[in-house]
């Protein structure tokens, strides 16, 4: 059995751009398809795919999974970018799942089995001030969510995760009001020159650092201990601001705090960990080994975040996940609506069979994404369940896909400048 063709399809069901590897072979009927969404950047991904790996893989035995990642990795001498990582993560994606089809077995059967039924899954909860983000907590909690990540808005103030500053196409690319992954500035607000003098879009770490530990103390008031919860700094403050963040939110038992840090900044994590017991999970914004490896070596993180197509792939992570558990170093992998259903039935498999799964960020697709790709694992109460089917178990119909084009976006799909109050960018 040989390659045949290697393909990037383009779609976006729910505005977002996704791109998915679809590989054939010299066996009929048999392709693989593969996650190698860089929403940002996608049409870089779909070059680097049908120019340069495509000729590189026609020919070869597609059951060499290894051995093609080892050689398409150094292939382009200087490697460990996103966009080359997400080309070769969408190959290395629909090669597992050829290779799961070929032993009629889900994925996580050849990965070992599994070590748990189902993923706990975790919830985003938002709102324009703490009430709001209580009512949301609890409206997660009756459908039977353990993990819930709360945001909630700054008044005056651009706010990540918080419901009042997304726009109306954010809120089609989220696919649900409020589920604030991706939050960004107005793209129409900051459109020009002067905009970012507008305090309303601006970003100032200072007021978010006093509000977010009153945020807490209001619903582990009102909650109790009876649901975990998460909070998302993503990146945005000064590394001195986040340890005091961290130390004021301890009181409060978080499941973790994300991106405390930008990796630009990671030599701090050793001062975090020496002044404050909140457990960091770290890692949406890593494409290499440089970046992650010391901070599990140094037990300076306790949960990894990567995004599975940034690093590389299922073979990567499972790599990566392997390594981590040596280090009492839990799974969270990246699972927001700008990560594919081949790529959140990648997360999965790979949630089922690691020992060290923590838990595993949720996405809610909509019903044209879930028809665009037949087999998209099934939420059922705060959990993710497996299809069962051979490999990743997920499917694309390409005519219906193609119903869905990639959306001409604000910024070209990049992500818009964040600024404070001065007009100083900041880290999204």
């Amino acid at each position: 059995m040989r390659i045949t063709n290697v393909r990037a399809i383009c779609t976006a069901p729910e505005g977002i751009a996704l791109v998915v590897v679809k590989i054939e072979t010299s066996s009929p009927g048999l392709y693989g398809l593969g996650c190698a969404t860089f929403t940002q950047r996608p049409l870089t991904v779909v070059t680097a795919v049908e120019q340069y790996l495509r000729p590189f893989l026609v020919g070869k035995d597609p059951a060499a999974i290894e051995d093609i990642w080892q050689s398409a990795y150094v292939s382009s001498y200087w490697r460990s970018g996103p966009v080359l990582n997400n080309a070769l993560a969408g190959v290395d994606g629909a090669l597992w799942d050829i290779k799961g089809k070929c032993a009629n077995l889900p994925l996580y059967q050849l990965f070992g089995g599994k070590c748990r039924d189902y993923a706990a899954l975790y919830a985003h909860a938002a709102g324009e001030n703490v009430h709001e983000v209580e009512e949301s907590v609890r409206a997660y909690m009756e459908q039977g969510y353990g993990y819930v990540r709360c945001q909630t808005a700054v008044p005056g103030f651009a706010t990540y995760g918080a419901r009042r500053n997304v726009t109306r196409w954010q809120r089609s690319a989220q696919g649900e009001p409020g589920d604030g992954n991706r939050e960004q500035a107005d793209p129409e607000r900051d459109a020009g020159e002067e905009a970012h003098k507008a305090l309303e879009g601006a970003w100032e770490p200072m007021p978010y650092t006093r509000l977010v530990p009153r945020l807490f103390e209001h619903l582990r008031n009102q909650l109790g201990d009876g649901v975990e919860l998460l909070h998302d700094v993503h990146e945005r403050i000064p590394p001195v601001q986040a340890l005091g963040l961290a130390k004021e939110l301890e009181p409060y038992n978080l499941f973790f705090l994300e991106d405390p840090l930008a990796p630009e900044d990671c030599g701090y994590f050793r001062t975090m960990r020496q002044q404050t017991t909140t457990p960091i999970a770290m890692g949406e914004l890593f494409v290499n080994q440089a970046e992650y490896v010391p901070l599990i070596e140094g037990r300076l993180i306790d949960f990894i975040r990567v995004h599975v197509s940034d690093i590389g792939g299922i073979s990567m992570a499972r790599k990566l996940a392997a390594f981590c558990e040596f280090y009492g170093v839990r799974t969270a992998w990246h699972g927001p609506g700008d990560v594919s259903p081949v790529g959140h039935a990648a997360n999965l498999h790979l949630d089922l069979a690691c020992y060290n799964f923590g838990v595993q960020e949720q996405h809610v697709f909509n019903q044209a994404a879930q028809d665009v790709f037949p087999g998209t694992p099934e939420i059922r109460d705060g959990a993710l369940w497996s299809n069962d089917r051979p490999g990743l178990g997920v499917e694309l119909d390409e005519e219906l896909a193609a119903r869905f084009p990639i959306p001409e976006t604000p910024y070209g799909g990049g992500w818009p400048p964040i600024r404070r109050a001065d007009g100083t960018v900041v880290r999204p």
